[in-house]
């Protein structure tokens, strides 16, 4: 009974004792930004599946092959894992460890040997068998706090897997969409310069025809052939373009390059530009970018490692006990006489390396300092990249605007041209030069819707793309 006693105000004291825990108790990073963007751009309120938006079912299901099949994304759940065994063993750290252990063995000792010769003398066999069976518990008591600061410390490391995790489905996904929309645009470029190309080789035979006649002359119909040539080689870099964007998309889907959906080589409308998702206050940003959570986990991560190193100037007790069964044979293994218990206390203290403790905390709080700057850069590049993709977005709309305006005079014009040189009241130049001006904005054109398109996915994707930190 006073062992019993004894035992539990042990217990008791330890306990009390652990409930001590050295370094600093983390707090948030404060990080003051304005209410604003510097360019105003209206947006809608967040939504994890933003890409529906575009009404694109072939790039919704494009968008589901690589959400399942992407290695990056594959990879990145596999650390969350990993992270995820690690808290688990921290938080297991703090529990005694309890095991089970059992053995069987037989000696014969030599009677020339000491312990043999002494055996026989006194009357014990020279051969015997043993058998032991029993469990034995070890606990190491967080006395002041050290076990408990690295389970903070892997916690919040699982939170940042987490966190990136999301932020690599996120960049995925938009770099699949921006992809698609690359393609498209591509394909909208190749079948401007095709018709373009048309209207080429039709004014090269209305040309010929008037050689022929001996309406114009020789000069005019080798300008006007070198024109379409030169649109057909425009045709070339597109084409690879095109082909390079497809095989992009087959690796972002987790497919081998070249296996080629024939449907996207079907060319289709550029999906027209959508209004960005997510807040439009950048305070939120520190809770809607899980690239900026995972960086701020990691904060909390490295100032819990701080306390974790501190906790080795102290001494740290351990409890350990062996209770169990042991015989000479296995007749008598259960009896009561059988019975074997050990317990006892452990004491275990760097009193005299505090040197290297010393380096560890200055470590410690070396790697807090690192990811605290880690973290405030990871947020003014957040905001950079939020207003980069405002500004693009809205430049964007406006240059649709006018350039849509430019080609609708141009096409005018070029039809003027081509009726004045069938009356000869202008040279052949003037028509081709139309033509020339003509390509150029109808280019300009489709490349800048595809670009508005892309800057609002870029701008969704700075908002953190419906993420939500939990």
């Amino acid at each position: 009974m006073e062992k019993m006693m004894r035992l539990a105000s042990l217990l008791l004291l330890t306990t009390a004792l652990s409930a001590c825990t050295v370094g600093p108790d983390y707090q948030r990073p404060a990080t003051v930004l304005t209410p604003t963007y510097a360019t105003p751009v209206a947006t809608q309120a967040a939504d994890a599946t933003w890409w529906h938006r575009f009404d694109d079912p072939l790039l919704d299901r494009i968008v589901d092959k690589v959400l399942a099949q992407n290695l990056d994304i594959a990879a990145a759940s596999a650390r969350i894992a990993q992270s995820r065994a690690a808290a688990k063993a921290a938080g297991a750290a703090l529990l005694p460890a309890i095991g089970a252990a059992g053995s069987a063995s037989s000696a014969s000792q030599s009677l020339h040997s000491p312990f043999g010769a002494a055996a026989n003398q006194l009357g014990f066999p020279r051969g015997y068998e043993l058998y032991e069976l029993g469990a034995q518990a070890s606990w190491e008591i967080d006395l002041f706090g050290g076990l408990a600061r690295q389970r903070q410390a892997a916690v919040a490391g699982l939170q940042a897997s987490t966190a990136d995790e999301a932020a690599v489905r996120l960049s995925v996904v938009a770099e699949t969409v921006d992809a698609y929309l690359q393609l498209r645009g591509l394909q909208a470029r190749l079948d401007v310069a095709e018709r373009q190309l048309a209207v080429q080789r039709a004014l090269t035979d209305l040309i010929r025809q008037r050689v022929v006649q001996g309406l114009s002359a020789d000069r005019d119909l080798n300008r006007a052939m070198g024109d379409a040539e030169g649109v057909e080689a425009s045709l070339v870099p597109l084409r690879m373009a095109i082909a390079g964007q497809v095989n992009r998309l087959d690796v972002l889907m987790g497919q081998q390059a070249g296996s080629g959906r024939a449907d996207l080589f079907s060319a289709t409308p550029i999906p027209a530009a959508i209004i960005p998702t997510g807040s439009a206050n950048p305070a939120d940003l520190m809770r809607r970018r899980p690239d900026v959570v995972a960086a701020e986990r990691r904060v909390a991560a490295a100032n819990a490692r701080i306390g974790a190193a501190l906790a080795d100037y102290y001494p740290k007790l351990s409890l350990g006990g062996l209770l169990g069964f042991a015989s000479v044979g296995t007749a008598a293994l259960f009896a009561g006489d059988a019975v074997q218990a050990s317990g006892g206390l452990g004491l275990r203290w760097r009193l005299f390396d505090f040197g290297r403790v010393d380096a560890e905390v200055a470590g410690a709080r070396g790697g807090e300092a690192e990811a605290l700057a880690l973290y405030r850069s990871t947020v003014l590049h957040a905001t950079e990249d939020v207003e980069n993709a405002f500004v693009r977005l809205a430049e964007g709309r406006n240059e649709v605007t006018t350039l849509e305006r430019q080609v609708a005079v141009l096409r005018q014009a070029r039809a003027q041209a081509q009726s004045a040189y069938e009356s000869g009241a202008v040279a052949l130049i003037e028509l081709l030069d139309a033509d020339r001006m003509l390509l150029a904005a109808s280019d300009r054109l489709v490349e800048a819707r595809a670009g508005e398109a892309r800057a609002s996915v870029a701008a969704i994707r700075a908002l953190g793309g419906g993420y939500q930190e939990v």
